[in-house]
């Protein structure tokens, strides 16, 4: 429902984060359509009643609304400059800070800190300080504000000068660089950002090794990490809500589409990331084709369903690598494919549904990003699968902490023993496979989006 948002300036639980619950359409006849998201973040929220999302308008149908005066109940939007925001999203936050903890320079030619480096940084600058002043009206007194990611890394320093009341958050979901690639970043910038996360009360990120790396930045560069405690809170998949939806007619049509797209009897390996460079998508491809090469048997007795949905693609780096991504698919199809068998299923236009079913189909499910902060679809694939599925991967994923175990671990970079383990995890018998899964699973929802939201707001309130 779409209602005139008023500030209530009372609000004890605040989230900030770039991206909200809610996203506007603007049509053609002038109407404003309104579409809710999904995520960690949306499901662990729906946990708490009284709170409110500050967040940025993304697009025109965002800002019209704002103009307008056109909200929903619990959530204030940013009306920040248009060009600012693309400074400061695309020029700093996806651009060099996602780079730096992704640890995706080729550092020969990049980066190159120089004076449109300078400018953008002050567009990041200003973004936190919107955010920041938005946070310092609407809190109550001595409120709960939950500042989330790389986005606004600055904004828990400039809300501490602005409301020093507030009990404050930081949460990062992403991987936090080493200390000697974080030192990539000009001396004062990464000062900056560590001096802005420790301006909460509390930082929080996904995995202990991400909280170490973080420490280990505070203590070599700033001399510790002051009053500011850190902790680990290991984002899990919604099990119910996965399992349920993953019942749904939508995705049973969706199986059979993909049924007959595979052909009877044959295993499937799948794969379902967005197309950004950390995922590591053409090594996945390179391992499935060294897979074929040196294990001809599995030669039309496998099928890659591989599901790369496009991101960034404002960025040009990003729009290469999704075009790399379907040349390479093209050439393994070309090489190896007969009228019979396709061995690559590429599909590049997201799909919710598609997804679940692929999920359920799996006997394999290969995640190997480079670097990853958590990756919720290595937890979420043995939660919905019907007949058990192996995972493989990769050492750098957030979730190897809890799933190694029970994963075929791989080391990201090498292609052939990727291919190994694809071998081995296509090889396993029926009762392993399932005894793993079970335990994956059990370990992927230890913690569910709600308690996970909640555990990190008791910690801060004790704090």
């Amino acid at each position: 429902m779409v209602t005139e948002h008023t500030p209530t300036s009372t609000a004890q639980v605040l989230v900030a984060s770039n991206r909200g619950p809610i996203t506007y359409t603007l049509g053609e006849d002038g109407t404003l359509d309104a579409k809710r998201g999904g995520g960690g973040l949306v499901s662990g929220l729906s946990a708490v009643d009284d709170k409110l999302w500050v967040c940025a308008a993304l697009g025109d149908g965002d800002r019209e609304a704002v103009r307008r005066g056109v909200g929903e109940p619990g959530v204030r939007m940013l009306d920040i400059d248009a060009e600012v925001h693309a400074d400061a999203y695309n020029g700093i936050a996806n651009s060099v800070l996602w780079f730096v903890h992704h640890l995706l320079y080729q550092t020969p030619v990049e980066p190159v800190f120089d004076a449109e480096f300078r400018r953008q940084w002050a567009s990041y600058e200003a973004y936190n300080r919107a955010f920041a002043q938005a946070l310092a009206e609407e809190a109550g007194p001595e409120a709960a504000v939950l500042v989330q990611d790389y986005h606004l890394a600055l904004v828990p320093g400039m809300l501490r000068e602005l409301r020093p009341d507030l009990k404050i958050g930081h949460f990062s979901h992403t991987p936090w660089a080493p200390l000697d690639y974080f030192r990539l970043l000009p001396d004062d910038i990464g000062e900056q950002l560590l001096r802005g996360i420790l301006g909460a009360d509390r930082a929080a990120f996904l995995t202990r090794r991400w909280a170490d790396a973080f420490i280990g930045c505070c203590t070599e560069i700033l001399g510790g990490t002051g009053r500011t405690r850190v902790g680990v809170h290991g984002l899990g998949a919604d099990a119910d809500f996965l399992r349920r939806r993953s019942r749904e007619a939508d995705v049973d049509e969706r199986m059979e589409t993909l049924r007959e797209q595979v052909g009877e009897d044959r295993k499937t390996i799948v794969r379902v990331d967005r197309t950004e460079l950390s995922k590591n998508i053409v090594r996945g491809l390179h391992a499935y084709r060294t897979l074929l090469e040196t294990r001809p048997e599995w030669r039309e007795r496998v099928v890659h369903v591989a599901f790369a949905y496009p991101s960034r693609q404002d960025l040009s780096v990003y729009r290469d690598y999704t075009a790399a991504v379907q040349t390479l698919a093209t050439e393994i199809n070309g090489a190896y494919g007969t009228e019979s068998w396709t061995p690559v299923l590429l599909h590049v236009n997201d799909d919710f549904a598609r997804s679940l079913a692929a999920y359920r189909l799996a006997d394999v499910a290969l995640v190997n990003p480079i670097r990853d902060g958590m990756n919720l679809v290595a937890k979420e694939v043995p939660v919905v699968s019907d007949h058990g599925c192996a995972l493989v991967l990769s050492r750098e994923a957030g979730a190897y902490e809890e799933l190694g175990e029970d994963a075929i671990v791989v080391n990201p970079y090498d292609v052939v023993a990727t291919a190994e383990a694809l071998h081995e995890a296509l090889s396993m018998g029926s009762d392993e496979r399932a005894g793993r899964t079970k335990r994956l699973a059990e370990a992927a929802t230890a913690l569910p989006p709600q308690q996970w939201f909640l555990d990190q707001l008791e910690a801060l309130r004790q704090e």
